[in-house]
C-alpha cells in the first residue's frame, strides 16, 4: 500500500479483538498490545496467563507501562501494571508474507524496556520488515528463584509473546513462518536460552544475538541471592512474602543488592563481580541446561544464527564506573582468577598478553568471559548442532570521551537499528556521525534485513575450520576470527554457571 493510502489511525483485528494504532514514519504502528494478563495480585510471580479478549476497539497508540526496572540508570516508575505488552511496526497491515523481526530488549537481566528511542523500527520497517518489540518481567519479578512459582518467568513471558505473534502477526502483514528473534546483551542471552527450550519449537526460524552474555547461575546460588534480598526487606524469601512488597520497591532493593555484590565475593565468586544480582537459572525444568552444551551435544537443534560482539565489550563498564586507568596488578590477578578458565587460564592470559597493563588484562578477560567467548561459542555450538552461523565483530570505535570507549558494549545497537540520532546514538556516535559510522550502520542494518528475509547477512558462514568473521570498522573485511588468543585459551571451556564457592 502506498504511504499516502495508509489511514491516520489504522485498524487490525487480532485474535483477542480490534486494535487501533497510528501512522508513524509512513508506516502503521500498534503499541501497548497485551500478550498476557498483568502479573499482579494472584498472578504475581506466576507464569504468564492468557490475555482476555476485549470488546470494541482497543486503542494501541501508546507504549504500555514500563515493567519494574533495577539498576543505576533504571527508568522511573510508571503508572499501570499492564506490563506484558508488545508493539508492532509494520510497513502495511494490508500486506501478506512479510518477514518478521522480534526484538527482545536487554538490560543486564534487571531492566528491559521496549520504548527506548534507540529501538525505533522506522528504518527496518522501511526495508520491508514487520518489527515487534516486547516488554517482559526482568529483575526480581522475572528471574528471582522463589519456592512454589516457576523459575525464569522472564523467559516464559517471552515465549508467551512469541505464541501471540504466531497467532496474530498475519493480521499485521507478517509471515508467522518467517520469524527472526533478535536481541543484544541480556536480550541475546535470553534468546540463547530459548534455543534450547522445547516449548519454543516452531515459534521462530532464525535468531540474531549481539553480545551474548555467559551469565547464568545454579539454583543454590540463586536461592542465596533471594535470601539476601529478603533479608534486606526483613521478610521471608518466599513468593508469598515478597508478593506483599510493592514491585517498584522490590526493584529498588535489587538495585541496592546489585551495587553491594562485591561484598559477597568470598561465597558468590565471579557472580559477585557481575553487576547484576539475578540472571537465568539453570533450574532443570524451565531451563533444562545451559545453551552451549545443549547445542554442542546435539540435545538442541541448530538454526540460522547471526551472532556478533564488539571488540572492547567491557570498556563501557570501566568508563561508566570511573575505574578506567585505576586498576592495579592485584585487580588484574583477581579478575584472571575469577573469570579465566581454570586451572591454566590465568597463566595463558599472561603469556598471550605479555606487555598488557593491568587495565588491558582485566578488560581482556572480562570481555572474553562475559560476552566475546559466549558469543563465539554460541556460533560454534549452533554449527555443531547442524545450524548455519554467521559471525561478526564490531571494531569501529566510538568517538565519545576522546575515544576512551573504544568499540564498546551496546555501540552496535543504534548502528543496526539506524537510530544514530537517538539519545544513546548521539552519546556514542556524536551529533554528526562520521562517514565510517554511517557506512558501518548501513552494512549492519542491511545484514539484519537480509538475514531476516533470506537467512544470509551478506558474508560467508562461520565454519569451525575457516572461522570466517565479518569485521566491521572503517575498512570492513571478512577474515579468520580476530581474537585467536582468546579462542585458544577458552577452547573446551563453555561458560559455566555461577555457583557458590
Amino acid at each position: 500500500m502506498p504511504e499516502h493510502d495508509l489511514p491516520e489511525y489504522p485498524t487490525v483485528r487480532a485474535a483477542e479483538g480490534l486494535l487501533r494504532g497510528r501512522r508513524h514514519g509512513g508506516h502503521a504502528v500498534f503499541r501497548g498490545i497485551p500478550y498476557a494478563r498483568p502479573p499482579v495480585g494472584a498472578l504475581r510471580f506466576a507464569a504468564p496467563a492468557p490475555v482476555e479478549p476485549w470488546h470494541g476497539v482497543r486503542e494501541a497508540a501508546e507504549f504500555g507501562p514500563t515493567p519494574p526496572q533495577s539498576g543505576p540508570v533504571a527508568a522511573a516508575p510508571t503508572e499501570g501494571t499492564d506490563w506484558l505488552t508488545l508493539n508492532v511496526h509494520t510497513p502495511d497491515p494490508g500486506s501478506a508474507g512479510l518477514p518478521v523481526l522480534v526484538w527482545i530488549p536487554g538490560g543486564g537481566y534487571i531492566a528491559a524496556a521496549s520504548d527506548d528511542p534507540m529501538y525505533d523500527a522506522t528504518a527496518l520497517a522501511s526495508a520491508g520488515l514487520v518489527v515487534v518489540s516486547l516488554n517482559y518481567r526482568a529483575g526480581v519479578e522475572g528471574f528471582a528463584l522463589l519456592d512454589g512459582v516457576p523459575a525464569n518467568r522472564a523467559l516464559l513471558d517471552q515465549i508467551a509473546a512469541l505464541h501471540w505473534i504466531r497467532r496474530n502477526i498475519a493480521a499485521f502483514g507478517g509471515d508467522p513462518d518467517q520469524v527472526t528473534v533478535a536481541g543484544q546483551s541480556a536480550g541475546a542471552g535470553s534468546i540463547a536460552a530459548l534455543l534450547t527450550m522445547e516449548p519454543v519449537r516452531g515459534l521462530f526460524r532464525r535468531a540474531v544475538t549481539h553480545s551474548v552474555p555467559g551469565s547464568h547461575c545454579t539454583p543454590a546460588l540463586a536461592a542465596e541471592v533471594t535470601a539476601a534480598l529478603a533479608g534486606r526487606l526483613g521478610t521471608a524469601p518466599t513468593a508469598a512474602a515478597l508478593s506483599t512488597v510493592a514491585p517498584w520497591h522490590l526493584a529498588e532493593t535489587l538495585t541496592a543488592l546489585s551495587a553491594d555484590l562485591p561484598g559477597h565475593g568470598g561465597r558468590w565468586g565471579a557472580f559477585a563481580q557481575s553487576g547484576a544480582a539475578v540472571c537465568p537459572v539453570v533450574d532443570g525444568e524451565v531451563l533444562p541446561e545451559a545453551p552451549w552444551p545443549a547445542l554442542a551435544s546435539g540435545r538442541a537443534a541448530g538454526i540460522d544464527l547471526l551472532v556478533g560482539h564488539t571488540r572492547d565489550e567491557f570498556r563501557l563498564f570501566t568508563v561508566m564506573t570511573g575505574l578506567l586507568g585505576t586498576f592495579t596488578e592485584q585487580d588484574a590477578a583477581t579478575a584472571l582468577d575469577l573469570f579465566a578458565p581454570q586451572p591454566d587460564g590465568p597463566d595463558a592470559y599472561l603469556a598471550a598478553y605479555p606487555q598488557a597493563s593491568p587495565d588491558e588484562l582485566l578488560e581482556a578477560v572480562r570481555s572474553d568471559a562475559l560476552f566475546r567467548m559466549p558469543s563465539l561459542q554460541l556460533a560454534e555450538a549452533n554449527t555443531a548442532a547442524g545450524g548455519t552461523s554467521y559471525l561478526f565483530e564490531l571494531a569501529l570505535p566510538s568517538p565519545a570521551l576522546g575515544g576512551a570507549l573504544g568499540a564498546c558494549h551496546s555501540l552496535d545497537v543504534p548502528l543496526a537499528f539506524g537510530t544514530l540520532d537517538s539519545p544513546i546514538g548521539r552519546q556514542l556516535l556524536g551529533d554528526t556521525p562520521s562517514p565510517e559510522a554511517r557506512a558501518v550502520s548501513a552494512e549492519l542494518h542491511r545484514a539484519w534485513v537480509a538475514f531476516a528475509t533470506t537467512g544470509d547477512p551478506g558474508w560467508p558462514a562461520f565454519q569451525t575450520e575457516g572461522q570466517l568473521t565479518r569485521v566491521l570498522d572503517a575498512h570492513p573485511r571478512t577474515i579468520r576470527y580476530p581474537e585467536q588468543d582468546a579462542r585458544r585459551i577458552w577452547a573446551g571451556h563453555h561458560p559455566a554457571a555461577f555457583d557458590l564457592h
